[in-house]
């Protein structure tokens, strides 16, 4: 780099995303329980929908995503014009920078919150603000008292990654009343789909002009490798983020897969309940070997260990069994790993394999 030759303020503070492994040198067909996604993959009527696309791999996608925000909205009981899609939510969070902070700003979430809260932060020229947790869960008047006359953004992801726990619809409603008049409280929904019942904080947008929500097809509905989100605020917001967001920033295949995957609601039913059911099966099998973790939300448990040393070895030794998992160190949780959970088989060899690796210590 020459003196004269230089990235935007805060560029060179963003440290590189690094995510979850996904082989282990030497070890063949390693089950990736480091990434949260989905064990059973897309439903077949995703499926069925990206075939059918390589028919129009030649024509430009549609500039409006009308089609996709129509079957959002009727799925969710939303209003489709106040709907926008991104490639992942990832990229709605990033508009959201781009468009409302900048130099002098302040941009909020909390000390174990998505990395990339940060990096966006940084990427706009803002100042990120990091907040203390109360035991690994959002603490609200904590968030209340880091706002001030520069906060522009306040970003709270529940359910949480990698904690998996989750604040109460009534201290989200708290949070939203109490920010500073140009503060927009984004709720980041990534997991939502795996609470039953739960809107993801659609009706406190609804109910208020200062939220916006985030959602991605990720996770539940097992599309990850085609980076599909969306994001639903007041009419005023949507109109702004429209105007930064490419024209063709979702392909064809994209469009027509997430359509497709959205109105198989019985495929999300089917995700959500054997996860929960797993899921508690999993931690309470940690729990029985010494490895406790909170309540989790999520499609995933963070496993607590005595301290750095044990869950790197632990670590370690899973990686020798085949089993890739996530170290959070970079989350300020060194002493955990975060587990995804698979299905019922790789479920069952994590559990057997810590129990190994604790009678070895």
């Amino acid at each position: 780099m020459t003196d004269q030759i230089r990235p935007q303020p805060g560029i060179l503070d963003i440290a590189l995303y690094e995510g979850g492994k996904s082989h282990v040198a030497g070890v063949a067909n390693a089950v990736k329980l480091s990434s949260n996604e989905n064990p059973f993959g897309a439903s077949d009527r995703a499926k069925e929908a990206f075939q059918r696309s390589v028919h129009s791999l030649h024509r430009y996608p549609s500039t409006d995503h009308v089609s996709l925000r129509t079957a959002i909205a009727e799925v969710h009981g939303l209003d489709a014009r106040r709907i926008i899609c991104g490639a992942g939510s990832d990229e709605v969070i990033n508009f959201l920078c781009q468009a409302y902070a900048g130099p002098k700003d302040e941009v909020v979430y909390t000390e174990h919150g998505f990395l990339m809260y940060r990096i966006y932060a940084l990427a706009a020229g803002a100042t990120p603000v990091e907040v203390p947790e109360r035991e690994r869960t959002a603490d609200v008047d904590a968030i209340l008292a880091a706002c001030n006359r520069r906060t522009k953004l306040v970003f709270l992801a529940n359910p949480n990654n990698p904690t998996g726990t989750m604040v109460s619809a009534a201290e989200v409603a708290r949070l939203a009343a109490g920010l500073p008049a140009q503060a927009i409280l984004v709720l980041d929904g990534a997991y939502a789909e795996y609470v039953e019942g739960y809107d993801g904080g659609a009706a406190l947008v609804d109910a208020r002009d200062n939220v916006v929500m985030t959602r991605t097809f990720s996770k539940v509905y097992g599309l990850g490798g085609l980076r599909i989100g969306w994001g639903y605020g007041p009419r005023h917001i949507i109109d702004v983020l429209n105007r930064v967001r490419g024209p063709f920033n979702l392909s064809t295949a994209q469009l027509d897969v997430a359509e497709a995957a959205v109105r198989d609601q019985d495929f999300v039913a089917k995700c959500r309940n054997e996860n929960a059911r797993l899921r508690s099966w999993l931690a309470v099998a940690l729990a029985e070997l010494g490895v406790p973790s909170d309540t989790s939300m999520a499609n995933f448990v963070l496993a607590r260990f005595a301290g750095q040393e044990e869950a790197e070895a632990c670590d370690a030794f899973l990686q020798e069994q085949g089993l890739i998992v996530r170290r959070v160190a970079g989350y300020k949780l060194p002493h955990c790993l975060r587990i995804t959970i698979g299905d019922e088989a790789s479920c069952r060899r994590v559990a057997h394999a810590v129990a190994q690796f604790k009678g070895v210590r």
